[in-house]
């Protein structure tokens, strides 16, 4: 928007522009750090379990825990490997090291751990109980120790093991029943070893545990070794080329083999294909694969392959020497980090390429454009900045394109539009601008069309609506999208999920929508959308999950919404529906609807908060009770938190702590649950205040509250909570005060960024003061109430001591309170000064506060 000679306060109220006022006068150092809790659990809980261990070793012959130290990251300490993203602890090899000591029962709170080999140490004492902790385990490995004690029965809560191997030990005691609940544990009989002549082995999709026999390794005339699909595990012989020397197809995937990929496996001249994917091993893909002339399929995704360093994908360019053959390349889901080589276009005959879920980093390479064979291509999730290549315009073969989940910028380009043959086309999750463009349309066989979570503008193309082949994904949300949703949309006949929310859509929803016959998730929830649900709602006879919230919908709730059997979630909250709430179907499960924020709403479901059929003008409010919303259970919260676990632990206040966690009652969304510490005095009048501010509030910066307990626990006690929308970038304040980590990047603040960072909180302020039916005074604005969203978009939160400007104004005591008292943490300043840190800011935060408390004394 161009604002050159043109008054401010001509755009936005003066409360608003008094924000922008303060704002514009603050530096622009701002620094911040993601608000990523796992990573924060990461420092919180491994690093101290780690220490914990090393603590248990009495003795450490060949020094290996001298790297254990503070000055190194704890993912780099010997024998210690972590997830690439969250940076938890998932493998801890200690094998052959000679080790004394116990094993610590703080291991159990690496509860990332699926990987554990301890054998062929001197470990002594009992198996701790906490192993069962280990829900995530794959693999564990205790052979040839000393330990002693009974194997412990609640090992079955690691429902994934797929291996246990406790041998050479003094364990003594029964064998627990419990183990027979962990369903993944065969073995194969060393007798397969004597049929010397055998050519073939398939044994795929089984459920065979243990290892391979060391005689099967010697049958030297075996040329297909299929075993996918089972619970093996061990490692793969370091000679396997001459052990094996006529092997053609070794298919080991989905099982548990470990260590390191053989070196020797290059010398094996007859292989057509390697596929060991699904597995756990580690270290570095052998760098001379290319001596493979005759190589056509090499797989070796999901594993724990790579250091994410820059020599991970050092062994892409020897593929060029077998490129004459090698059609499909997989390493997605490892840890290979550093930039993708140029030499990957080289492959030229290459027809599917997945790289996907890596931290691979830098741009994309215009040399991937020469790979004009491929029909697949997956880059999604890796750390990709800068622009699609020219070049993709090349790939005119393409089928399938991820590209989803990196740091990819620009407009998406035009050409990919040119590109006909694209059933699948994933760009989520990036940082995209400008306009969808018309080109799009050419895709004629587009099936599967995403372009969520980015920064795009402007309208919904026609041309995009017109392609009735799209049979599964329109994903358009949450980007800056505006304009009416054309009537075209009716042309998605055979769509099965649209989304086009968290946009700024207005208009009314086109009758052609019941044209979509075959659709069965409709979300089109945080937009501007106006009048009436159109009654070709009833032709859409799959519908399983409507979501249209946070409108500004108006009229009846049709009552052919009773009639969509497959129905099992309907959220309608904040928006001005009116009348009768339908009774039959859905309606008659008050834990698959949402109706709160619609105040004229009467019926049997007791969600109206005005007395029926009283005039719009002047409504009379009912006394509040916290049963006028949506209740859930105290079971199903706890299911939801893992138990309240520390590892869900987000945040902790005054009166409470929040727990993130998913909450399947609400379509397997995540959610924060904020539990009121009710042994702190006030705990229960800020419940009950909370409450009060947010039942009939809606905005699209105000903390979306989504449903409550008011309950007992399981022993007897009290218990309240509040459940919300979970907010991916945590509060204000943890970006502007990031705390020190040792290894996350640094990244920092722009300046449009705090600019509408402030916008947001000002127009909040400004609805609670000026647009609520019942004025709202927040009365503890400071940044770690102000909660950013995946796009940054900030949402007041933390309604604790809020107080409605009736209570004051018909309370003459409770008016001279505030007159004279401050609620809240207003003398709360930040570190720091102008120059580095965030005092503007904060300044303007508190502003804010204060004209908070003015406008509950009556003054501007």
């Amino acid at each position: 928007m161009e604002l050159v000679g043109t008054r401010l306060d001509e755009f936005w109220p003066s409360s608003i522009l008094r924000f922008h006022v303060l704002f514009l006068i603050s530096v622009t150092t701002l620094c911040f750090q993601p608000a990523d809790f796992l990573t924060k659990l990461g420092n919180e809980t491994d690093r101290p379990a780690l220490l914990e261990f090393k603590a248990k070793i009495s003795n450490d012959p060949n020094g290996i825990f001298s790297s254990w130290n503070h000055s190194v990251h704890f993912c780099k300490w010997e024998g210690v490997t972590c997830g690439s993203k969250h940076q938890r602890v998932t493998s801890l090899n200690l094998q052959g090291l000679s080790l004394s000591g116990t094993i610590s029962p703080h291991a159990g709170n690496l509860t990332f751990m699926r990987f554990v080999s301890l054998g062929d140490n001197r470990f002594h004492g009992e198996i701790p109980r906490e192993v069962g902790h280990l829900f995530r385990l794959r693999y564990l490995n205790l052979t040839n120790n000393q330990l002693s004690g009974e194997v412990p029965g609640n090992i079955s809560n690691c429902s994934e093991l797929r291996v246990v191997s406790l041998k050479n030990n003094n364990i003594v005691g029964n064998i627990p029943a419990e183990l027979g609940f962990l369903k993944k544990l065969g073995k194969l009989p060393t007798e397969l070893g004597h049929l010397t002549s055998l050519t073939s082995l398939g044994l795929g999709s089984n459920n065979l545990s243990g290892s391979i026999p060391p005689t099967i390794y010697n049958i030297s005339t075996i040329s297909y070794f299929g075993i996918t699909c089972n619970q093996l595990s061990g490692s793969l012989p370091a000679n396997i080329s001459q052990t094996l020397p006529e092997l053609q197809l070794p298919l080991l995937a989905q099982n548990g083999f470990f260590g390191t990929i053989p070196e020797s496996l290059a010398n094996a001249s007859q292989l057509q294909l390697i596929d060991i994917s699904n597995n756990s091993f580690t270290g570095q893909v052998p760098a001379n694969l290319g001596n493979i002339k005759g190589l056509q399929q090499l797989h070796v995704e999901f594993n724990f392959l790579g250091s994410n360093t820059s020599q991970d994908l050092s062994f892409v360019p020897s593929l060029a020497n077998c490129s004459i053959n090698l059609q499909q390349l997989y390493f997605d889901g490892n840890n290979f980090g550093g930039v993708l080589p140029s030499s990957i276009g080289n492959l030229s005959n290459l027809v599917q390429l997945g790289l996907g879920r890596n931290p691979i980093s830098g741009t994309i390479p215009e040399e991937v454009g020469n790979l004009v064979k491929l029909f697949r291509l997956d880059m999604d999730g890796n750390l990709f900045s800068g622009n699609i290549p020219i070049s993709f315009g090349k790939l005119q073969k393409l089928e399938r394109l991820t590209l989803n989940q990196n740091l990819l910028s620009g407009e998406i380009p035009f050409f990919l539009g040119n590109i006909t043959r694209l059933y699948w086309l994933q760009l989520e999750g990036n940082k995209f601008q400008g306009n969808i463009t018309p080109s799009r349309g050419n895709c004629q066989n587009l099936r599967f069309l995403d372009f969520s979570r980015n920064k795009l503008t402007g309208i919904i193309p026609n041309q995009i609506l017109g392609l009735s082949s799209l049979s599964e994904t329109l994903n358009l949300s949450q980007n800056s999208l505006i304009g009416p949703l054309p009537s075209k949309v009716g042309n998605l006949r055979s769509i099965n999920a649209l989304d086009v929310s968290e946009n700024k859509l207005y208009g009314e929803i086109p009758k052609t929508i019941g044209d979509c016959s075959r659709l069965e998730i409709l979300n089109m929830q945080g937009n501007f959308l106006q009048g009436p649900i159109p009654s070709s709602f009833d032709s859409l006879r799959g519908l399983q999950q409507i979501d249209m919230s946070r409108n500004n919908l108006s009229g009846n709730i049709p009552n052919e919404l009773e009639k969509l059997i497959f129905l099992q979630y309907l959220n309608l909250s904040f928006n001005n529906f009116e009348g009768e709430v339908p009774k039959k179907g859905l309606f008659s499960n008050a834990g698959a609807i949402s109706l709160v924020g619609n105040t004229y709403l009467c019926g049997v479901t007791s969600l109206c908060v005005f007395y029926l059929r009283k005039s719009r003008n002047s409504p009379i409010f009912s006394s509040f009770t916290v049963d006028k919303l949506p209740q859930i259970s105290y079971k199903q919260l706890l299911q939801a938190t893992s138990g309240f676990s520390s590892e869900n632990l987000i945040g902790q206040g005054s009166f409470g702590s929040v727990y993130k966690g998913i909450l399947h009652q609400l379509g397997e969304c995540f959610v924060a649950v904020k539990v009121l510490n009710l042994q702190q005095h006030g705990a229960s009048k800020s419940f009950i205040a909370e409450c009060k501010a947010l039942k009939n509030i809606r905005h699209r910066n105000l903390a979306k509250i989504l449903t409550y307990c008011s309950s007992i626990d399981f022993k007897g006690n009290d218990f309240k909570a509040l459940v919300f929308t979970f907010m991916e970038n945590g509060s204000l304040e943890i970006w502007l005060h990031p705390k020190e980590n040792g290894y996350s990047q640094t990244r920092k603040l722009n300046f449009l960024q705090r600019l509408s960072i402030a916008i947001d909180v000002a127009s909040a302020l400004h609805y609670l003061h000026e647009h609520c039916e019942m004025q709202i005074v927040h009365c503890d604005l400071k940044p770690s109430n102000i909660l950013l969203d995946n796009d940054m978009t900030a949402h007041v939160g933390d309604f604790g001591l809020a107080r409605l400007l009736s209570e004051t104004s018909n309370d003459p005591s409770q008016s001279q309170i505030f007159s004279t008292g401050i609620k809240g943490t207003i003398g709360y300043m930040a570190p720091g000064n102008i120059f580095h840190t965030t005092f503007f800011f904060v300044k303007l935060l508190h502003e804010s506060a204060w004209y908070d408390i003015c406008r509950m004394r009556g003054k501007t």
